[in-house]
């Protein structure tokens, strides 16, 4: 079993997902979401795919927790939008004069809990206390729909005051663009170290030059560094990297699909970083303990076979005998120069990476989001895990309810035809307020709060 020597542990607290999971193709620049658009998603299926992932890595001793999806479809945004009538007739509508925003109202995309947020441990921060931030997501209709709820959760989830404090989402402009956990990574020894916060972004929003041409860059500097200052986090403690523009161009849409970083250690593709050697030596120069830098050059794993098979986008967890575990997708092992390289360079390599786990996680992979994706990295002593509200950290009898849950509630077949139905938005609220009652979090969706 795996337990971590100190009463600092990380707890990948997993997106559940959610009962409209469906494949619309929304996401530019996400090229596995816009090569899957229009066909038939299984949202059951998805939700267990992911349940089953959390399961396996609390039996394998990591500490496990799990965030309740959005709630959808956004009717509320319809109306903001100008669509009236009773709900049937606001989807119908939708569905009629403007089909896109339908499906954006229906998006599951809340699962990739990456993007819910950026977190500091209460070890980094200069109060004591473990900080967040909601990501604006400000990129994309679909993703900027989530911030509020977002917030309602993790404070409903994080509430003691004593151990937790809760920042302002950024503001919703291009200049303060923020992804969240995706663009962040904290580099340290153990986790009960001190750490030295690496925020990447794509583009700065006042003055930028290398910025991609084909596809957007979602971070910015100024939004990254913003996040820094709420978090009283001191240049000696953080990192600004900007992520490579060819990256970006090539479906890096995210840090976390070209580089992958615990502890010590930081897993990254040659073209990661537009400045790769002055982001390593600045690591380098602020890290207590050595930098621990895994580089796989593009000779070995092209940026397509990045892309395609997410092998960046994996957990990489640490071992209590100063190895580590890498979680990837079933996509890495179907993929000949990917399983090539896990297999002769990066276990058989002079680094802590010892095993490699493969997931299925098709329905995520299908939308572009991996197992890194689909957890919310955030560290926690133990009073501050004992002062969490609700029943959020999974066990087997959470396991069990869940599962039970997404059996009851879930459908096996999601065409975007079918987000028009007015069943499905019952069927979604039904569930949702009783999964509320089952991870006891209280009232955090609109449909609760009147």
């Amino acid at each position: 079993m795996n337990t971590q020597p100190s009463s600092l542990r990380e707890v990948n607290f997993d997106g559940l997902v959610g009962p409209t999971h469906n494949y619309a193709g929304l996401a530019a620049g996400n090229l596995a979401s816009m090569r899957h658009e229009g066909l038939v998603a299984n949202p059951k299926e998805g939700a267990l795919q992911g349940l089953l992932k959390m399961k396996s890595l609390l039996d394998a001793g990591y500490a496990q927790g799990v965030l309740p999806p959005q709630q959808r479809p956004d009717i509320g945004a319809l109306r903001d939008l100008g669509f009236s009538g009773s709900n049937s007739e606001v989807l119908a509508s939708a569905a009629r004069k403007a089909p896109q925003l339908l499906r954006a109202v229906c998006s599951a995309s809340s699962m990739w809990t990456a993007n819910a947020g950026t977190v500091t441990p209460s070890l980094d921060a200069p109060d004591g206390r473990v900080h967040f931030t909601p990501a604006n997501l400000q990129s994309s209709f679909h993703r900027f729909l989530e911030p509020q709820t977002t917030g309602r959760v993790l404070q409903a989830i994080f509430r003691n005051e004593q151990h937790f404090t809760h920042h302002p989402v950024l503001p919703a402009t291009p200049a303060f663009s923020d992804e969240g956990a995706a663009n962040h990574t904290r580099l340290c020894g153990e986790h009960g170290e001190p750490g030295v916060h690496l925020f990447v972004y794509g583009r700065k929003a006042f003055g930028g030059e290398h910025e991609p041409r084909r596809y957007p860059a979602r971070q910015t500097l100024e939004a990254s560094q913003a996040v820094a200052r709420q978090h009283g986090l001191t240049e000696a403690q953080t990192v600004f990297a900007q992520q490579h523009p060819d990256a970006i161009d090539a479906g890096v849409f995210h840090n976390d699909v070209i580089a992958v970083g615990n502890g010590a250690v930081l897993l990254y593709h040659e073209m990661a970083f537009l400045d790769e050697q002055g982001t390593l030596d600045e690591l380098r120069a602020k890290m207590v303990t050595p930098l621990i830098p895994v580089r796989v050059p593009v000779e070995a794993v092209s940026l397509e076979d990045a892309v395609a098979s997410y092998l960046f986008n994996s957990q990489l967890l640490s071992n209590p005998d100063g190895t580590m575990t890498l979680v990837v997708p079933g996509e890495c092992q179907e993929n000949e120069a990917v399983w090539r390289t896990v297999q002769n360079y990066l276990l058989a390599g002079n680094n802590p990476i010892s095993e490699v786990i493969v997931k299925d996680v098709k329905q995520s992979m299908r939308n572009g989001g991996g197992p890194a994706c689909l957890r919310l990295r955030v560290v926690l002593t133990e009073a501050e895990r004992a002062a969490l509200s609700g029943r959020v950290l999974l066990d087997n009898a959470l396991y069990e309810d869940l599962t039970a849950w997404v059996n009851r509630h879930y459908r096996d077949r999601l065409a975007p035809e079918d987000l028009a139905d007015p069943q499905l938005a019952k069927e979604s609220l039904a569930a949702l307020d009783e999964l509320t009652q089952l991870l006891r979090t209280g009232s955090v969706y609109p449909f609760q709060l009147g």
